[in-house]
């Protein structure tokens, strides 16, 4: 489990900022605590422990680039092709039977060691062979075609830190620094609840009053790629007592925990009475559109000072798109930082807008917006629908128009930030 500090932990009723929540978290959460090895296989997804340091270098030995015959540079004509004398031949996976003598070109393929002596090589196909040796045109650079040892990664070079989401290219270059297995941080545990006398399951049958739940099913589904693991713990129903001990009772072995729904000032919105119950309320209601009843808290584990450490609480919105906006900039960096992990900012990129649309200083405001290319720029178009409970303006839209605090409107023609969809939802 986590250990958190919590002497800034008193709520004082303003909204927050998006930008002062994250740094809260960024300040307040440690990460969870706990190791393991795992093979490099199994690796993917997971946190670095420490900092990968390369033992030997990589490339290990100098090796060429090509296709070819390598040689000494120095024995190169500068203005005029040179005739070298063609001695030996060295495939990948095999040394040279001697040094390169002066004079000499030795036949080699890529990724075999460069012959000792030689420094530089000439592609096959810009090599002309005449009998028993090649003439090399001029104009080659010295270290033409070769690649250095440690040219990609020193010994002794840091080659990943600590703290690094494991991918395909991080495992591919473990594997080339010869490692096996990794030794990576403790994925977090976190539990999901939904909450409301409104919902059901999806599978069974609505009662009268009744929506299929669904908020629960795409927070599991971001979760899913992200580092951690992550339990249904199904629905809570509207009664604060109810709700306070499913709080409760997840808090002792979870890392932490995400609701939807309850949290805003209405009779039966119980989570944020809960939360204060029997822990602490960092902060409620944020500075953003859709999203702002969203809370943070956090809630003592059984047996422990609570001073001493306990389990982070994020109450969504319960509306399906206020919920993903808030999951993304208050339960992502805060699982990110449960889980060790770099700072991992969600991807943006500039585009141009096509709509119109005017806001409130002081609030940043997500806009579901299409993308279109047109005479080489990307263009935002508004999405015709602004309800945050439509699930359709997810499917039907490639991202959010990022609407910082600063600014009142947007006007076509105006350059905008974009939050794409593609490999975020």
């Amino acid at each position: 489990m986590a250990q958190l500090s919590d002497d800034c932990f008193a709520f004082g009723g303003a909204l927050m900022s998006v930008d002062e929540a994250q740094a809260l978290i960024a300040a307040r959460i440690p990460p969870a605590e706990g190791e393991e090895i795992v093979a490099l296989t199994a690796a993917r997804g997971r946190v670095l422990a420490h900092d990968l340091v390369a033992a030997t270098p990589l490339p290990p030995f100098a090796n060429a680039a090509v296709d070819g015959w390598a040689f000494r540079h120095a024995d190169l004509r500068p203005d005029a092709p040179t005739r070298l004398v063609e001695a030996g031949r060295v495939a990948a996976g095999h040394r040279a039977a001697r040094p390169l003598a002066p004079g000499e070109a030795s036949r080699v393929f890529t990724g075999a060691p460069m012959p000792p002596g030689a420094d530089s090589c000439v592609m096959q196909e810009d090599a002309t062979r005449e009998g028993s040796a090649i003439l090399v045109p001029p104009g080659l650079k010295r270290g033409a075609n070769a690649r250095p040892a440690g040219e990609d990664v020193a010994a002794g070079a840091l080659a990943l830190p600590a703290g690094r989401l494991i991918g395909p290219a991080e495992a591919g270059l473990a594997a080339a620094l010869g490692r096996a297995t990794l030794q990576v941080r403790r994925l977090p545990r976190v539990g999901v609840f939904s909450t409301g006398d409104e919902l059901a399951e999806p599978g069974g049958a609505l009662a009268p009053a009744q929506t299929f739940d669904s908020n629960r099913f795409t927070l599991l589904s971001l979760l899913g790629g992200l580092p951690c693991v992550a339990s249904d713990l199904g629905i809570v129903p509207d009664d604060a007592a109810r709700t306070a001990a499913a709080l409760t009772t997840a808090a002792r072995d979870h890392d932490l925990l995400l609701t939807s729904g309850g949290v805003s000032t209405g009779e039966e919105d119980h989570v944020r009475s809960a939360i204060e119950a029997s822990g602490k309320l960092v902060f409620w209601r944020l500075a953003v559109k859709p999203g702002r009843p969203a809370a943070m808290g956090v809630l003592p584990r059984a047996g422990s000072d609570f001073a001493a450490g306990g389990t982070p609480v994020v109450g969504l919105p319960g509306n399906p798109v206020a919920a993903v906006v808030c999951f993304l900039h208050l339960a992502r960096p805060l699982l990110l930082r449960l889980a060790g992990a770099q700072d991992r900012p969600l991807p943006r990129f500039a585009a141009t807008a096509d709509f119109t649309y005017r806001k409130k200083a002081g609030r940043r405001e997500y806009v579901r917006v299409t993308l279109a290319t047109d005479d080489g720029q990307t263009r935002a178009r508004k999405f015709p629908r602004e309800g945050a409970g439509l699930l359709t303006s997810l499917t039907e839209s490639d991202g959010f128009a990022e609407l910082p605090e600063a600014i009142t409107g947007v006007a076509p023609g105006d350059r905008i930030t974009v939050l794409p969809f593609a490999g975020m939802l």
